[in-house]
């Protein structure tokens, strides 16, 4: 949940194939010259292995990243499929007068009855089912008896495990009619998360996504909040890489295709700071302004990305 001191990991995008030349021959035991961290038996001198197989090895040896197979992104697939559902019939249900908590009944009851889990119930002591996160809560609001009241806006995230798969996605809605600050505030965000997965393809980096959603985002008189990422999931909640939300194209880790994780970008009307509440837990503005997110969990593909939680944006 909490991503703090994110550690940028430069790697450079090569077809891993040993393709230098040695002064001396390489022994099958030395490390493999292509600089995948392996053994040159295991690596390189191995003809027999995939392309495929040796960016799985290499990224799990570098990154503690796990690319997903097609199975497994299938999988990962139906689970988000089950979270925008979710998040479809919450839109319904939004209104002045309700409660957070309701928000929470409606999320948890919808995802039991299809066979389902609310992943954020009891993840390190997290007490509900859904983050519901109103006006000036960043993210990770608790959800109670707080009141929606005509003119907020409110964020619903979604995680769901499905027969042990993970998928997220979150979206900011207007309660009633909103003000004119709101509009923006969730334009922005939308539009963040929209630019940053249009840049999403083999060879371009972390730090292209968090390029394209501060340019943006700072471009329109908001700022970008720095503490929170996205992440890797699919085999779990929380998985490599981080995926921060400001940076510069070619920072970070090469994406490859298997790799699957969110963006969810965190925007605020006013400054960037924040403040964590007693709760240990809720994520508030330091200046009371307003904060919206959009959030899909995406599959970088052999040609671009596909979305795992795909909504119109």
């Amino acid at each position: 949940m909490l991503y703090s001191n994110v550690d940028l990991v430069t790697f450079e995008f090569k077809k891993p194939r040993c393709e230098v030349v040695v002064a001396k021959k390489v022994k099958r035991n030395s490390p493999c010259p292509c600089g995948s961290g392996l053994k040159y038996k295991k690596c390189c001198l191995d003809e027999t292995r995939s392309v495929d197989q040796r960016l799985k090895e290499i990224y799990a040896k570098n990154f503690s990243i796990r690319l997903k197979e097609k199975a497994d992104i299938k999988a990962i697939k139906r689970a988000g499929q089950l979270v925008v559902r979710t998040l479809d019939l919450v839109e319904t249900k939004i209104r002045p007068g309700l409660t957070t908590d309701e928000i929470n009944t409606i999320v948890h009851d919808f995802t039991i009855k299809r066979g389902a889990i609310p992943a954020p119930l009891n993840y390190r002591g997290f007490p509900k089912s859904v983050c519901v996160s109103v006006n000036e809560v960043i993210c990770h609001g608790i959800p109670g008896e707080r009141v929606l009241q005509d003119g907020d806006i409110v964020n619903v995230d979604v995680t769901t495990i499905l027969n042990g798969y993970y998928a997220d996605a979150n979206k900011t809605y207007f309660v009633g009619t909103p003000i004119p600050k709101a509009e923006k505030i969730v334009r922005v965000a939308r539009e963040s998360l929209k630019l940053s997965l249009a840049v999403v393809k083999p060879g371009n980096t972390v730090g292209h996504i968090g390029w394209a959603i501060q340019q943006y985002a700072e471009g329109e008189g908001c700022s970008v909040v720095e503490e929170f990422t996205g992440h890797g999931i699919g085999f779990d909640f929380h998985e490599p890489p981080q995926v921060p939300h400001f940076g510069r194209k070619g920072e970070g880790i090469t994406l490859v295709p298997g790799m699957v994780f969110t963006i969810e970008p965190m925007i605020n009307l006013g400054k960037k700071e924040l403040r964590i509440l007693d709760d240990n837990w809720t994520a508030v503005t330091r200046d009371g302004s307003l904060s919206a997110q959009f959030e899909q969990t995406v599959v970088v593909t052999d040609s671009g990305y596909e979305s795992l939680t795909p909504y119109e944006l």
